[in-house]
């Protein structure tokens, strides 16, 4: 009884080992590559697939996976597995030091994205895929950043990543693997080549705060300049504004001025008797004129000869206005202080009728003219 039990369970067992072989579900986006007899025989692909116990299994791959320690850090491990993942995968590449073509030793940190299109290549191809492309990135890395100077490296991330993925790209192909993108993560030369790059970014600073600040000035004292030119001419024109305002409003007045003197001239010559227009202008010239003349420090003034006869008609056009007017001559003024007229003098001796008539002089005759009390005078004048 026990020895059946016992080949029942063994029966059974089996039964459930044969199952297992033989009955496959596969993921979505998930592949895997069946072989009978140790050999390629077809894509077990997503859902429900039967296998030949014994006879058909799947191949393992080796695959990188990130896990935690037990610290919490993260890790890549190393593993196989008989599924081939169809999605977008990612390759951390560790950090790995590189030399520039200038001699400088830099750490560079790559990522890798990839995804399988060719389960079977990817198997049959390549014995270990992630290890050959973290290889081959490795590799085409000191190869492109050997040729660039170190300024070039910093200054080329999108340059190096589309000369990366075009090179590992052709090589990938036979793997049946498709490269989609390839990233540095972070270039870091050594510590003195960064205090050195940290002076260098300074001083460049300081160079364009320079320029700019000398920049500024430049532009300030043009404007400072134009602004004074502006202001200049602005004055200038305002000068000569004023000054054609000026011109203009002289020459008004003078135009004012001689009409009215016009005029003036018209009424006397009107009012006087003919002919004696002139002299009474001409005798109101000199009476204009004696107050300069008497500016000096005498009262005794001596005039040419005409002037005594000018002032002679200016007398005599008096008589004539008054009589004109119809009154009486006005009356002699009465001499300096209070002092009568002074008398008529006769004729001078050796002249008269029955002498002969002296030829006249060639030089002009002086007369001279007692100035009335209430003549102008200088305030400082003493009498001579």
């Amino acid at each position: 009884m026990l020895s059946g039990l016992f080949g029942l369970l063994v029966i059974a067992l089996v039964a459930s080992f044969i199952l297992t072989k033989s009955f496959k579900i596969v993921g979505q986006a998930e592949v895997m590559v069946i072989e009978r007899l140790g050999r390629f025989n077809r894509l077990a692909r997503s859902g429900f697939n039967i296998l030949i116990p014994f006879i058909e299994a799947p191949r393992h791959i080796n695959v990188r996976y990130v896990e935690n320690d037990v610290g919490g850090q993260k890790r890549i491990a190393s593993g196989s597995t008989s599924r081939i993942d169809l999605r977008e995968q990612v390759l951390n590449l560790p950090s790995q030091p590189v030399i520039t073509r200038d001699n400088v030793t830099i750490d560079i940190d790559a990522v890798l994205y990839y995804r399988v299109s060719d389960p079977q290549k990817a198997t049959y191809a390549v014995q270990n895929l992630p290890y050959a492309l973290e290889t081959l990135t490795n590799t085409t890395l000191r190869n492109i950043v050997g040729e660039m100077e170190l300024d070039q490296t910093l200054g080329s991330r999108d340059m190096i990543n589309t000369r990366m993925r075009e090179v590992i790209e052709d090589a990938a192909v036979t793997w049946g693997v498709d490269v989609t993108r390839v990233e540095l993560q972070a270039i870091e030369p050594p510590r003195d080549i960064q205090q050195s790059m940290e002076l260098q970014m300074r001083a460049e600073r300081e160079r364009r705060a320079a320029v700019t600040n000398a920049e500024a000035t430049k532009r300030a004292a043009i404007l400072e300049a134009e602004g004074v030119r502006e202001s200049q001419v602005r004055r200038a024109e305002g000068e000569k504004d004023a000054a054609i305002l000026r011109a203009q409003g002289l020459a008004t007045a003078r135009l004012a001025m001689a009409e009215a003197e016009a005029e003036a001239i018209e009424r006397i010559t009107t009012a006087l008797p003919e002919g004696q227009a002139a002299m009474y202008l001409l005798g109101l010239k000199y009476l204009e004129a004696l107050p300069k003349i008497t500016e000096g420090a005498g009262t005794t003034i001596f005039l040419p000869a005409e002037a005594t006869g000018v002032m002679g008609a200016i007398g005599g056009l008096r008589e004539l206005l008054g009589k004109t007017q119809g009154g009486a001559a006005l009356p002699a003024r009465a001499g300096a202080a209070g002092r009568p007229p002074t008398p008529a003098r006769g004729p001078a001796p050796g002249t008269g009728p029955g002498y002969p008539v002296a030829a006249p002089r060639p030089s002009v005759a002086q007369s001279v003219v007692e100035l009335p009390p209430d003549f102008p005078r200088d305030p400082g004048g003493t009498e001579r």
